[in-house]
């Protein structure tokens, strides 16, 4: 059985957060706010998977997408980001909204007034036959290709050598940032390498939502946590964009989830650590959450993955 068949896809990782460079040997784009997901397309048998890092399948959230298969001229794997735009930017709350509903109601009322659509920028298979090993800009030149646009299926557009002026003008118009890759970069599946590199204006972590305090004027914090190893350990709070709705519909418990309660959390409302929330911060020396931010909780990411990086 093939990897087509399979269906079992670990995405090629990026890494850490650099400051942004200019180099002739490397390619930039825009980095998207959306969910990375691998698409499984056959125009043969009519069919459309698509599944995130977790290989869980996203088609049914996104039903608008169903007949994307119809944009690429053979059956292939691509590797790309599921994004909804608002204004012209993507959203990834009303994305985060939509991966986490069951009501098919709400996800047809949600993808009739703001529809998702598939961005790739890597081909990883075509007909019966494997690409990782091509170098990118090879596989960019296939992508291109095998896919015919349309507003559900678009393909990533980037630049050489420019990454300092396209990260400036990603960061005026409120984008994510950038990823650069080096031209002659392979596919490592589940890998992550210094040969692809995120630059961004903000950056985010995965946390544990651990529990959460109600404040003064009805104010919610998100009780925080990451692992390290096998141990959950408490790494701070979030206020900034929480509501307390979303939490209240999470499993509760009695205890903390901590080895030892951390000081000035005592009346929090503890929650069983199975839901993962990404938050956005103001890098700094030190590392700590400077202005953090609640971005949204995602369900591509086990919590065990949340680990405390040295």
């Amino acid at each position: 059985m093939d990897i087509f068949e399979k269906k079992n896809i670990k995405p090629m990782l990026i890494s850490e957060m650099t400051e942004p460079f200019n180099n002739p040997n490397w390619i930039y784009e825009l980095k998207l706010d959306g969910i990375r997901c691998i698409a499984y397309l056959d125009i043969k048998i009519k069919e459309t998977e698509l599944r995130n890092k977790r290989n869980l399948r996203l088609l049914p959230k996104v039903p608008e997408l169903t007949h994307i298969y119809k944009n690429v001229k053979e059956r292939c794997i691509l590797d790309g980001e599921l994004v909804i735009l608002r204004n012209g930017v993507p959203d990834f709350f009303e994305l985060q909204k939509r991966a986490l509903t069951s009501n098919l109601f709400k996800i047809q009322i949600s993808s009739d007034k703001y529809p998702a659509s598939y961005v790739a920028y890597d081909i990883l298979y075509l007909k019966d036959k494997e690409l990782t090993n091509l170098p990118l800009l090879e596989r960019k030149a296939v992508l291109s290709d095998i896919v015919v646009e349309s507003p559900e299926l678009a393909v990533s557009r980037y630049i050489f050598e420019k990454g300092i002026e396209l990260f400036e003008a990603s960061k005026a118009q409120k984008l994510e940032g950038v990823i650069a890759k080096k031209c002659d970069s392979r596919y490592y599946y589940d890998k992550r390498t210094k040969d692809w590199i995120k630059f961004k204006f903000l950056a985010d972590k995965d946390f544990v939502v651990c529990g959460y305090i109600i404040k003064e004027k009805g104010i919610t914090s998100i009780v925080l946590g990451q692992y390290k190893g096998s141990d959950l350990i408490y790494q701070g709070h979030v206020t900034m964009g929480v509501s307390r709705w979303n939490l209240m519909k999470l499993e509760t418990i009695p205890h903390s989830p901590f080895a030892v309660t951390p000081p000035g959390n005592e009346n929090a409302i503890w929650l069983k650590p199975i839901m993962v929330c990404v938050v956005s911060y103001m890098p700094n020396e030190k590392g700590m959450l400077r202005q953090p931010v609640f971005k949204g909780f995602r369900d591509d990411k086990d919590p065990y993955e949340c680990q405390i990086q040295e």
